[in-house]
């Protein structure tokens, strides 16, 4: 662009501005709810005489793995690195899970039990983290670490008592997970209904 007859300037080329993308979070905890929901029916002999008991595994594959995981991709899209480790672990545990019950021989409760415990040392560091973001989140990740510990007792115990109780305090988790999800939805429609999430703890 010439300004005058012996000088020039070049234009400053202005950086677009990253598109806006909609919080992933509720659909991520949505898919963590509903799967976790479906298995631990099953855990809590709710669904036993009226179901086969493998209702969850197409949905552990299609919503809690790749809902959850294309929700943990998008949370590195939007450099929230909490979101997109949760998320991408959670999603990739139960496709993980998914493929193991589909494969695995029959007398595998051990097997299990260690995997259960490989997420319970993953999931007790994001629940550290959780008390930064807000008590919704927080009790989540709260009531999924005492799931999974007692999920590793009775897989080791062999124990359908633990088990039964593990599905009660895991039903508890989907339905935190499920109210934190809608409280996103809420927040993104920014409308007269809000649910409180309540502050970060530290």
């Amino acid at each position: 662009m010439s300004v005058s007859e012996d000088r020039e300037v070049t234009p400053t080329v202005q950086p677009a501005a990253p598109s806006a993308i909609a919080d992933p979070a509720p659909l991520g905890l949505a898919a963590f709810a509903t799967t976790t929901f479906l298995l631990m029916a099953v855990n809590t002999r709710w669904t036993v005489g009226n179901s086969a008991g493998t209702a969850f595994l197409g949905y552990a594959l299609a919503y809690g793995g790749g809902a959850q995981f294309i929700a943990g991709m998008w949370e590195f899209r939007n450099k929230n690195v909490f979101g997109a480790t949760a998320f991408s672990t959670w999603g990739a545990f139960w496709i993980g899970l998914f493929f193991w019950i589909k494969n695995a021989p029959a007398a595998t409760g051990h097997d299990l039990g260690w995997i259960l415990i490989a997420f319970a040392i993953i999931n007790a560091y994001l629940l550290l983290f959780s008390t930064q973001v807000n008590l919704a989140v927080f009790s989540v990740f709260i009531l999924l670490e005492l799931t999974l510990i007692l999920l590793v007792i009775a897989n080791f115990l062999s124990s359908p008592g633990w088990l039964q109780f593990a599905g009660y305090v895991g039903v508890a988790t989907a339905i935190a997970a499920w109210y934190t999800s809608a409280a996103g939805i809420a927040k993104g429609l920014n409308g007269k209904i809000q649910l409180p999430v309540g502050n970060p703890l530290i």
